[in-house]
């Protein structure tokens, strides 16, 4: 929680936490999402819930899904702000077509969390941009370095986790906006 809390300090009026631990069964994720809402509340940081919309509810999170998830979940159970991890064009425009509020799509970069998987590219991100009229969040691979063609080419804001979980968190800049 110590790096979740020094996250949330430098995110603020900059950013959100979007709490991804998929592989956590939702009793646990639960109550790891009471403890980072806890301290983003502290921030004045919004948390956004990944994958479990009744821990989204609870809490008064925006919630987060994948693709496959969307298509399953009944529209009643989706809070009033809710996104989608999309891989295409027209999946941000399905995405766009059944309400969502914002799109992350990724991955743009080479990154750990994708190894061996060849990214998508900032060409790609420009299409996906250009398709939808909804906030587009860039992710994969993105640093405070190359943030700023990331923003050249549409996204409304970048996702970072390699560089804001494993770096130096005080030594970095935030990108320029979200």
């Amino acid at each position: 929680m110590q790096r979740v809390e020094q996250v949330a300090s430098r995110l603020v009026d900059k950013g959100a936490i979007l709490l991804r631990e998929k592989d956590l069964p939702e009793s646990e994720y639960g109550r790891l999402a009471d403890e980072c809402k806890r301290i983003a509340d502290a921030y004045h940081i919004p948390l956004l819930v990944h994958t479990y919309p009744e821990v989204a509810q609870r809490l008064h999170t925006p919630l987060h899904l994948s693709m496959p998830q969307l298509r399953q979940i009944p529209r009643a159970s989706l809070p009033t702000v809710w996104g989608v991890s999309v891989h295409s064009a027209g999946e941000a425009q399905e995405a766009q077509g059944m309400g969502a509020c914002y799109v992350i799509a990724g991955h743009i970069f080479s990154t750990d969390c994708k190894k061996g998987v060849p990214p998508r590219g900032l060409a790609f991100l420009r299409e996906v941009t250009n398709s939808v009229s909804i906030p587009v969040y860039a992710i994969g691979g993105i640093t405070v370095e190359n943030s700023g063609e990331v923003f050249a080419a549409g996204a409304a804001g970048v996702c970072m986790m390699s560089q804001w979980m494993a770096g130096d968190l005080h030594a970095q800049n935030l990108p320029n906006q979200q």
